[in-house]
């Protein structure tokens, strides 16, 4: 494989494992020097990349050229160089990926807008997000209708819009929608979108830098407010009673507000009252998963957007392989594209499922151990290890000690008593009875399975 194949495949296969904020911070201008006899060398564009890649990404990036170049990797560099000069270089030596080569370093136009700002200081809505290009599905069917809904009745409809769902199902996508559709009606409509934790940043910065004023006027003069990720306001009272004041003036002024979360009101932990109140006010709408059917319709838009179509038997491999989000179905999509456009030849059943065997083989689950998993479901209740490992029965305890138990046995395999030992030394039949407790509520208790889905979202796509 030629260096700039080796560098795609790793970042498919990081881009699936960590955030887009991060992915798009410290990968973007990345790139490969050489990569032989063991070593490799990347080029990154300044110091505090190369700082931050050696204290952050090192091991899992040589984890990943591992998987990739199927040979131990036992020393990576970094240099400060522009990756410009590594891409003409490469192309000197190999002319046929003087495309694929440019398109690495120009990056694709649609994804330049969502890195703008608008007058308002928030990012702009990506133009290449609209209803046209949302495949609807059984598990977004309401969220979709909802956002339509929206569109036609803006701040009467449905105000507050709460969509919630896991990792990858399309809630950006959605609501970003919304916004350009109702820039197509009124080009002069001001729209603030921003995630829950530029809110809080931005709110922190006014307090700091005593503009609050200049806040308040950003954030409460606009037409719609699209706020992902708002979970993460939980447990931060003055990022809370700010956005409670924006939520208030621009609902009494009928201006929209949709917001997204990985779960509902109600189960975000450490959200004041009022604020739960009024997210439930509007609708709530929940995505789920896409089903098979779902799953090849979007593979069959992705590769008539990307002018690259694939066999139906192809399209349906891909949609059995990969089941758990839209995001991770495109990332494999991408990485069989790439592949055979630079291998210049036609896909085959057997050359894709080859790939999907790479892909797929990221062994997440195999590294992930009993105290990650117990720290990853105390995090999703705001609970400490100490809490989950304490004699404590109270129900806000003991369900999520509960679930962990329940996990250690389906997703690590492990005996009871090894599930009670890791519990802070608790009898066998104690993760016996939590193992079968858990197992017959999730067939009748729809919140609790949708926590426990949202749980192995976090373990096994953000990889906590």
């Amino acid at each position: 494989m030629q260096n700039y194949e080796i560098w795609q495949a790793v970042m498919g296969e990081l881009e699936l494992s960590i955030s887009k904020a991060n992915f798009i911070t410290w990968f973007k201008n990345t790139g490969i020097i050489s990569c032989q006899e063991g070593q490799a060398v990347l080029c990154v564009p300044n110091a505090f990349t190369k700082a931050w890649m050696e204290k952050k990404y090192h091991h899992t990036i040589i984890a990943s050229l591992e998987r990739v170049t199927g040979k131990p990797i036992k020393r990576l560099e970094y240099r400060i160089e522009s990756l410009k000069n590594v891409v003409a270089e490469t192309m000197l030596a190999s002319k046929p990926l003087e495309a694929a080569m440019t398109a690495q370093f120009n990056g694709p136009a649609p994804a330049a807008p969502a890195q703008q700002f608008d007058n308002h200081g928030g990012f702009t809505v990506n133009p290449k997000y609209g209803f046209e290009n949302f495949v609807v599905g059984r598990g977004s069917e309401l969220a979709y209708a909802a956002a339509q809904a929206v569109v036609s009745r803006p701040g009467v409809a449905y105000n507050p819009l709460f969509i919630y769902g896991g990792v990858g199902l399309g809630k950006t996508h959605l609501i970003q929608a919304v916004g350009n559709e109702m820039r197509k009606t009124n080009p002069k409509v001001q729209i603030m979108y921003v995630s829950a934790e530029k809110f809080g940043n931005d709110f922190i910065s006014s307090v700091r830098e005593k503009t609050a004023k200049d806040f308040q006027h950003r954030y409460r003069t606009i037409d719609l407010l699209l706020i992902d990720d708002i979970q993460f306001i939980a447990g931060k009272e003055g990022t809370q009673e700010s956005f409670f004041h924006t939520f208030n003036e621009l609902h009494q002024q009928n201006k929209q507000i949709i917001l997204t979360s990985d779960r509902p009101p109600k189960a975000i932990p450490a959200l004041e009252d009022r604020l739960k109140s009024r997210f439930e006010w509007g609708m709530i709408a929940d995505i789920t998963a896409p089903d098979f059917e779902t799953r090849v319709a979007i593979l069959e838009r992705k590769c008539l957007e990307k002018n690259f179509p694939l066999d139906s038997r192809v399209l349906q491999t891909i949609a059995t392989s990969v089941q758990n989000n839209i995001r991770e179905l495109e990332g494999a999509l991408n990485k069989i594209i790439v592949y055979h456009q630079l291998k210049n030849i036609a896909p085959t059943l057997e050359s894709v499922k080859s790939l999907l065997t790479s892909w797929a083989g990221t062994p997440v689950r195999q590294s992930l151990t009993p105290r990650q998993l117990l720290e990853a479901v105390g995090q999703f209740y705001s609970l400490s290890t100490d809490d989950i490992l304490s004699k404590n029965r109270e129900k806000k305890i003991s369900l999520p000690r509960q679930i962990i138990m329940f996990l250690m046995r389906e997703e690590l395999k492990m005996s009871y008593p090894a599930i009670g030992e890791e519990l802070g030394g608790r009898d066998h039949t104690t993760a016996m009875h939590a193992h079968e407790k858990i197992v017959k509520e999730l067939s009748d208790d729809l919140k609790l399975k949708q926590d426990v889905d949202l749980i192995k979202q976090r373990l096994y796509v953000n990889n906590l």
